[in-house]
């Protein structure tokens, strides 16, 4: 009887050293400062708010009329950068007066 309590014993030791050698470390507590990689600052690189200021939000993509904007600020876009657009029926500047950019 005594050799089966000592096998049990030394199964069990053997398990719980096992299950202690193959458990993943516990992960310490990393606030989201200290996760973030440090980044150069180097002035030749534009940063990601740059780039989204100084490019349009439009780009020149063959629609000429105005059934096919969404909105005067693009309607107005388009007669101003895009070539052979049909939107300023009085050619007053003003695209899309009847759709997007009437005076109301």
């Amino acid at each position: 009887m005594s050799r089966l309590i000592m096998g049990i014993v030394i199964g069990g030791l053997a398990v719980f050293g096992y299950q202690r050698a193959h458990r993943p470390a516990p992960m310490e507590q990393v606030s989201l400062e200290d996760s973030r990689p440090e980044v150069e600052s180097r002035p030749e690189v534009e940063s990601h708010t740059d780039v989204e200021r100084d490019s349009p939000r439009f780009h020149c993509d063959g629609r000429t009329y105005c059934s096919q904007m969404t909105s005067c600020e693009e309607a107005t876009f388009f007669l101003q950068n895009c070539p052979d657009v049909k939107m300023d029926g009085e050619g007053d500047g003003i695209p899309c007066e009847s759709q997007w950019c009437g005076r109301h």
